[in-house]
């Protein structure tokens, strides 16, 4: 994993609530046990018409949304079946942060393991976020704040170890790895 410290980036809204992990990635896709190429089926359903064509009315297809890191997306995204391919496919696509009033718990949690940082904020400044497409965001983690263009900060919550991690690079067991030396001591006073 890359660290994350700050993320600099225009929008891109999902005015929908409910995203399922399922809406996310499909079922079809969950074969493979790797992370990469999965960018190109997230939210597959709604980018490709049923003839495999590019469907020109998804925001992700339209010019605004290329090279956007942050979505935007309406309340309790991520609900569903828990899978790992889910922020997989989010991060192959290009996301780094995922922004709404409400992410689901198991989605969450994949996501801080795997290097995409969700991001739960109130009611008016989701609103405003959903209401103002494409504006520059910057997510700064140390602090745990995003600043609006106008230079209003909000801040959100992360559990402090998810937040090392993020900081650091590492998932779980990176961290249990940078560790060995004192485990080893520990072990070995205890022998």
């Amino acid at each position: 994993m890359e660290p994350i410290r700050l993320i600099k980036s225009k929008t891109v809204v999902l005015p929908y609530s409910d995203i399922d992990t399922d809406q996310i990635i499909p079922a079809r896709f969950l074969t493979t046990t790797t992370k990469a190429g999965l960018g190109q089926h997230a939210f597959s359903n709604w980018r490709y018409l049923a003839d495999a064509s590019t469907n020109p009315e998804f925001i992700l297809n339209q010019d605004s949304a290329r090279g956007c890191k942050i979505l935007v997306a309406g309340n309790n995204f991520g609900c569903g079946s828990s899978r790992e391919h889910a922020p997989w496919a989010l991060l192959d696509f290009g996301f780094k942060a995922v922004i709404s009033t409400e992410i689901a718990d198991i989605f969450r949690s994949n996501s801080l393991k795997n290097g995409l940082l969700p991001v739960v904020i109130d009611k008016e400044n989701h609103a405003w976020l959903m209401a103002n497409p494409g504006t520059e965001l910057t997510i700064d983690l140390q602090n745990s704040t995003l600043t609006l263009a106008n230079g209003k900060a909000v801040s959100f919550k992360i559990e402090g170890f998810a937040r090392y991690c993020l900081l650091n690079g590492v998932d779980e067991l990176g961290f249990i790895m940078n560790q060995l030396d004192t485990i080893q001591q520990y072990e070995q006073a205890r022998a």
